[in-house]
């Protein structure tokens, strides 16, 4: 399902005027409309409480406009106040505004800060708010007599209604714009924005539908927009019911290179998801000091004690052998727990360099990377990197926080810049490749904030790989299927205190449901 940016929602809305002829006025029609019923399903209660519309001067103070009309016209109690003058309102705004007024719905005219104040008493009697007061287009933060008038709305505790987005918030990062409207509910315009979507602009949405105001799909398809959210559809092909006669043969062998001491918990979940997720075979690679703790740790992988530079520390001694391993080997898993030892890192970039199979890279195999992220850009195989915010402000040289303002925006130039596909984890985990696209995936819960779930979601990808799905399928599946476990956990435990491993063991439950669902 497409997600879009402001200026893609922009460009389609010009060509569904200027080549599809649809006039503009039918747009606003159109989206009020649906909004209105959106409205009424979601406030029942509203038919006998005081409704206030605050609207802007522009669009979607016009789709404001209309929804009031449609209220006034089931004779509900609406009142409109206007942040303007009524003369600065222009186009199909100002032609739904002359409506409201023909129909005598009372409009306040509330342009500055002075009659936001004279006004106030009256305000706090309305019972609920419908925001109609900035599009999707805001990009600087919100000051002045806007931000009196948002905070107002979200200190008077009654329930919002926002028309196409909170105001407020980015519609391409989903972040505040110094303040934002907190809406329980948003109707939004032919497509979701990806604001909509990533966090925190999630929360500020509240319950969002995508109101259809008459686009024609191809147009959507001529603009081609990058932004996707992750479905069931988009990677039902992983789905498919296995052949009756299949073997372990058929289903793959993973290589997994990973463990030190104090972290071998990471090398067994990374190798049971895999298992978990349908590979046939996994060979987990570990310092041969560390091998008997695996070896009693996990039954189904194999293990294979490699040689060691000092106890439990890999370096270049172990490169022969883990060449030797891969060499029928389907992929490659490269990081978890491996520690930061400088041998180590040596190591990492050697596999990276010489590895001729697709390579999942996570944990200390990021870390390792960092300040030699050159490496990644001219190699012939398909990588995959799974970092959390941390790591890719690190492999960024940027911070967490710079990442966290903008998801898209940073995993996508890293894919681009590294030629590698980047799943950027964290709530709303966003899968970028090489081409620009990005993918917001929606499962998985906050109970996933604790130790182990980057294992097990490294597991899983390397593990479709490994059953010879392609890279980038394996991302989107991946990831979908870590967070979909998540919430079989969470709807039958509770919100948080559930393990990796149990998530790890909800594996194949969810995928029965989803190959089931075929």
């Amino acid at each position: 399902m497409y997600l879009v940016t402001a200026s893609e929602m922009q460009k389609m809305d010009r060509l569904a005027i200027e080549s599809f002829g649809i006039p503009g006025m039918v747009l606003m029609e159109n989206a009020g409309r649906g909004a209105t019923q959106f409205f009424l399903d979601q406030f029942k209660d509203a038919e006998n409480k005081k409704i206030g519309v605050v609207a802007g001067r522009g669009n979607n103070g016009g789709d404001g406009f209309v929804i009031a009309r449609y209220l006034a016209q089931k004779r509900m109690c609406v009142t409109v106040y206007l942040l303007s003058e009524s003369h600065t309102v222009k186009g199909d705004a100002a032609a739904n505004l002359e409506l409201l007024r023909q129909m005598k719905v009372p409009v306040i005219e509330m342009p500055d800060q002075e009659s936001l104040s004279k006004h106030k008493t009256a305000m706090r009697h309305e019972a609920v708010w419908i925001d109609a007061i900035l599009g999707t287009g805001l990009q600087s933060d919100v000051k002045g007599f806007f931000k009196d008038v948002i905070d107002f709305i979200n200190n008077s505790n009654k329930p919002v209604f926002a028309v196409d987005i909170p105001s407020g918030l980015n519609s391409d990062t989903g972040q505040p714009c110094g303040t934002c409207i907190r809406a329980g509910a948003t109707a939004t315009f032919a497509f979701a924005k990806t604001g909509h979507i990533l966090f925190p602009g999630a929360d500020y949405t509240g319950n969002l539908k995508i109101i259809d105001i008459g686009i024609p799909p191809y147009i959507a398809d001529d603009v081609r927009p990058m932004q996707h959210l992750l479905t069931l559809d988009l990677i039902r092909a992983v789905f498919q019911p296995r052949p009756s006669d299949a073997h372990k043969g058929h289903t793959g062998h993973l290589l997994v290179i990973a463990g030190s001491p104090g972290k071998t918990g990471a090398a067994a979940m990374t190798a049971m998801s895999a298992m978990r997720a349908g590979a046939g075979l996994v060979t987990l690679g570990v310092p041969s000091s560390l091998n008997p703790i695996l070896e009693a740790h996990v039954t189904e992988p194999m293990t294979d004690p490699l040689p060691e530079v000092r106890e439990g520390i890999l370096g270049e001694t172990s490169f022969t052998r883990i060449m030797e391993l891969l060499s029928d080997k389907k992929c490659i898993t490269l990081g978890p727990g491996m520690g930061m030892a400088p041998e180590t890192k040596t190591l990492v970039h050697r596999i990276i360099q010489r590895s001729t199979k697709p390579m999942v890279i996570d944990a200390d195999g990021l870390n390792s990377l960092v300040g030699h992220t050159e490496i990644l850009k001219n190699l012939n195989i398909p990588v995959i990197i799974t970092p959390h915010p941390g790591e890719m402000a690190r492999l960024s040289n940027t911070t967490t926080a710079n990442v966290q303002k903008d998801r898209i925006h940073c995993a996508r130039e890293f894919a681009k810049n590294f030629n590698t596909h980047v799943v950027l984890k964290g709530a709303g985990t966003v899968v970028a490749h090489p081409d620009g696209r990005a993918f917001i995936n929606p499962t998985g819960n906050s109970g996933m904030a604790s130790g182990g779930m980057g294992d097990v979601l490294t597991g899983i990808i390397a593990g479709l790989i490994a059953q010879g799905h392609a890279p980038e399928l394996a991302a989107h599946a991946g990831v979908y299927i870590h967070g979909a476990a998540a919430d079989v956990l969470a709807n039958t435990k509770g919100s948080f205190g559930y393990l990796a491993t149990e998530v790890q063991n909800a594996i194949p439950e969810t995928i029965k449901k989803f190959v089931d669902s075929v």
